[in-house]
């Protein structure tokens, strides 16, 4: 599997840059073909018209720890700025390029993959024996080891490097070896009849060897220049796909840990909220067998708790869900499923502006790169096309041979027993399709008019790529403020719950107005952690859509080792599963 470059090593500024030629890669353990000559064309960069600038932005490097750079070290852009055309054909350079995890870290040595074409044929072979807790880190490393869509896409990169070599074999000679007789034997009987009517029969019986090797050059192939640098860029746009996998996948395994995570804490807060009701429903019974409650108050309180369970129920669903759909990210062993390691929390803080960020976005999106790649196929196809009205010239040389043994089947010429006989060629020939009907035309327009096509693509990826990360970023501040109210809201519900319980049993209030102030708890604690979850999506989503990783880590909270004591000692009790249909009855009485 080749293994390509997926995050970008910190570049000196955002600049234009040379591409440089494609460097063999054998991170995998399998070595590539050398580099092919390629010519050196301009990248797409962002040059200033005033003095220059000193940008400092650090990308995405899987092999070393995240470090954030602070925002001060990006200038102010105060002159003009002027945006270059990229080269018409881009090159992936492999020295700002870091390559993906070949092998799983330690630790994770026990959690391969399965075999590709492995299924499962029993019911033990499938049936959970380990929860394996998982950190971030680990997650990333077990799915760009793991991940079979991954390995499909490296797949295709081979392929493109293949077909690639096969279309060089044009500048090779072709030498066949052919052999028509190796040997034949031929019997059977002939027999001819002259004018004076008189027969003459003679047997055929004959051994044959007969060989002929022959040799081609094209001196001229007017198809063969633009065939190769189509598949040339067909091999780049393969390797632009690998990385844009790869970082689609990282960002595909961040979103679905943090799924994990907002699940597990959908779970706390189902438990917390069961656990609450119960204490409600006590009290209320407590009350009520005292006399000082009313039948009204302790339904209440069992419709809270039956409403709390349901939500429970349904956050252990979905926490069994996110586990399974991570399990299958990462291809895990049929037997293993994994949980999260770390409780859900705020990442850091992104750091660029909107501006930088939009910049190196366009900077650093393969995806414009790939653009640009079908530009040039198509136009490399227009070419070819053209090349087959053009005259082909090839130089060959031929020779045969052929030894006999027997008598020959025509009878007539009365041939020898045995014998040999050679033949040699040498020569050129010359093929020129003069006229076809305007077909070769009309091709070479057509992938004219698909080069042009794929410009407008160009730009609507473009306008799509800044469209995305000002969603991102957007999308990131909302969820900030939304961390914030939600953040106060639950402690103000927290403060009214209290407030409501001690006034509860002080006989001022009822029992509704505790249940009113539990369910604003719950659904302030669900908003809090869905806000929490939202930002570290757009957080991962602005590292992939921009390259960049300049967020600053936040400050770990100092909790303390013993749990504290209260409301949540009160277990919560498993409840047996009925069968839908007893419990639709159920529910109809």
């Amino acid at each position: 599997m080749v293994a390509l470059a997926a995050e970008a090593q910190e570049p000196s500024a955002p600049a234009a840059t040379a591409s440089q030629p494609v460097a063999s890669q054998a991170d995998a353990g399998l070595p590539m073909p050398p580099p092919l000559p390629l010519a050196p064309e301009t990248l797409r960069s962002v040059t200033t018209t005033g003095p220059a600038e000193v940008v400092d932005l650090q990308l995405q490097d899987a092999s070393k720890p995240r470090q954030p750079v602070p925002v001060g070290a990006v200038t102010e852009r105060t002159t003009t700025t002027t945006t270059k055309q990229r080269g018409y054909r881009p090159r992936l350079n492999p020295t700002l390029v870091t390559p993906a995890a070949t092998k799983l870290a330690p630790g994770l040595e026990n959690l391969p993959a399965p075999a590709s074409l492995a299924l499962p044929v029993s019911t033990d072979q499938v049936r959970i024996k380990e929860l394996r807790p998982l950190s971030l880190v680990d997650v990333e490393n077990l799915a760009e080891v793991n991940n079979p869509n991954l390995k499909a896409i490296a797949s295709q990169v081979d392929q493109a490097q293949s077909n690639l070599r096969a279309q060089i074999s044009q500048w090779y000679p072709n030498l066949n070896l052919e052999a028509s007789s190796l040997p034949t034997f031929t019997t059977g009987q002939a027999r001819s009849k002259n004018a004076a009517g008189i027969s003459t029969e003679a047997a055929t019986d004959r051994w044959d060897l007969g060989a002929a090797i022959t040799a081609q050059w094209s001196l001229i192939n007017p198809q063969r220049v633009p065939t190769i640098a189509a598949a040339r860029d067909q091999f780049e746009k393969a390797k632009y796909q690998y990385v844009i996998s790869l970082r689609d996948l990282r960002l595909q395994a961040a979103t679905a840990y943090f799924d994990l995570q907002q699940a597990d804490d959908q779970v706390r807060i189902g438990q917390e909220s069961v656990r609450a009701s119960i204490v409600s429903l006590r009290d209320s019974k407590a009350r009520f067998q005292a006399g000082v409650a009313t039948k009204l108050e302790v339904l209440e309180a069992e419709t809270q708790l039956s409403r709390d369970q349901q939500l429970l129920t349904t956050s252990l669903a979905e926490q069994a869900i996110a586990r399974r759909s991570l399990a299958a990210l990462l291809d895990l062993p049929q037997n293993v499923t994994p949980t999260a390691k770390d409780p859900s929390r705020v990442v850091g803080v992104w750091q660029p502006s909107l501006q930088e960020s939009i910049i190196a976005a366009y900077t650093f999106r393969e995806e414009l790169d790939q653009a640009l790649l079908d530009i040039s196929i198509a136009n490399s196809q227009a070419n070819a096309a053209l090349g087959q009205v053009q005259p082909f010239l090839n130089i060959f040389a031929g020779f045969s041979g052929n030894v006999f043994d027997g008598q020959d089947p025509i009878i007539v010429a009365q041939p020898g027993v045995d014998g040999t006989n050679y033949d040699t060629a040498l020569g050129v020939n010359l093929s020129w399709r003069i006229f076809d009907g305007g077909a070769a035309a009309a091709q070479s327009r057509q992938n004219k008019q698909l080069a042009q096509e794929n410009s407008f693509r160009f730009a609507q990826r473009r306008d799509g790529i800044r469209q995305e990360v000002e969603t991102s970023f957007y999308e990131l501040e909302k969820n900030n403020r939304n961390i914030v109210t939600t953040s106060r809201e639950v402690i103000s519900a927290r403060e009214s719950l209290r407030l409501a319980r001690l006034r509860f049993q002080a006989g001022v209030t009822t029992q509704r107005e505790v249940v009113d102030n539990q369910r604003d708890l719950t659904q302030a604690e669900v908003r809090y952690s869905n806000s929490i979850t939202d930002y570290n999506k757009r957080l991962a989503e602005l590292r992939r859509r921009t390259g960049l990783d300049q967020v600053a880590g936040c400050t770990p909270l100092a909790l303390p080792a013993v749990k504290p004591a209260g409301a949540s000692d009160v277990p919560v009790e498993p409840t047996p599963l009925i069968p839908a249909c007893q419990a639709a009855s159920q529910g109809a009485i």
